[in-house]
């Protein structure tokens, strides 16, 4: 008794809403279709379509069976992906999402080394510095920076990155450097609308934890913004060390207060919930852990 055929058969004809159609989706004769709906329905005792001469529907009984069918069919296939992709097949699509400047500095370049080990990979990259809902918008993988991960959503950490207090030394100079976080509400800041304390900047100092209030000239949503105005020597900025590390170590910015140290944050590869992890999922994921063991900006 193929229990498997018959479920199979019994899908596609739901799906295709004849058993004419069923059998051209499965490559069979409609004959063969219709013997394995109707071993269906003798072995569960039930009937599961309504049949007209004109349509066919779905009973009670055949709804909940379907529902249970379809997941059970996908479960199979699922797992016999992931079997043939251990063996280095990645099959699909991957639709990601990922902030704006982290995906332009540190995400582009690693898309085409992941096709490269995976060429039948497709990947749809969407940068935005918006918290995505992955499950309605339809995302498979979501890249976010936080100081603690979604827990509706289940994930790896990446790597990490600090927010650095920094300003150019020509604008230091020219309006002196604070000695102490509290002296930042003098001075002119240019801050990222989205950060999470919003004008409260925290900092860990030599006596403990010390809240700076801010009073920014600018507010953007964008961090390069935040970054081009302090290399133009228009105040200070707080921002992340995968950002401003390659400024730090030319000399172009230079760290403010750096006995007062500001939050660390987690950059994580996030996926909805599910019971089973697509394979092509695990692998991009697996490869981003790789790519940031040790980032370029570790150690600033």
């Amino acid at each position: 008794m193929d229990r498997f055929s018959e479920m199979q058969a019994f899908a596609a004809v739901v799906d295709a809403g004849s058993f004419v159609g069923a059998a051209d989706a499965l490559g069979v004769s409609k004959a063969a279709v219709s013997r394995h709906v109707a071993n269906l329905e003798r072995r569960l005792g039930v009937r599961l379509l309504h049949r007209t001469t004109r349509r066919l529907s779905l009973t009670g009984e055949g709804e909940i069976f379907h529902a249970r069918a379809v997941e059970l069919l996908a479960d199979l296939d699922e797992a016999e992906a992931e079997i043939g992709e251990r063996g280095g097949a990645a099959i699909g699509q991957v639709k990601i999402n990922a902030p704006v400047t982290f995906g332009i500095l540190h995400l582009a370049a690693c898309w085409s080394a992941f096709q490269a080990r995976h060429p039948q990979v497709t990947l749809d990259v969407t940068l935005a510095d918006r918290v995505v809902d992955l499950v309605d918008e339809g995302y498979d993988v979501a890249v976010r920076i936080a100081r603690l991960p979604s827990s509706t959503l289940v994930g790896r950490k990446l790597s990490s990155t600090r927010m650095v207090l920094c300003a150019s030394p020509d604008y230091l100079a020219r309006a002196g450097r604070p000695r102490h976080p509290h002296e930042l509400e003098h001075h002119r800041v240019l801050a990222y609308r989205h950060f999470a304390s919003g004008d409260a900047w925290p900092f860990e100092g030599p006596d403990g934890p010390v809240t700076a209030t801010v009073r920014p000239c600018l507010r953007t949503n964008n961090g390069d913004t935040c970054r081009v105005g302090a290399l133009h020597h228009d105040g200070i900025v707080l921002q992340p060390s995968f950002l401003v590390g390659p400024d730090l170590e030319a000399g172009t910015l230079v760290e403010v207060l750096p006995e007062y140290r500001s939050i660390e944050l987690g950059i994580y590869a996030l996926y909805p919930t599910r019971r089973h992890v697509a394979p092509k999922v695990r692998l991009l994921v697996d490869f981003l852990v790789e790519s940031f063991r040790m980032p370029p900006w570790d150690g600033l």
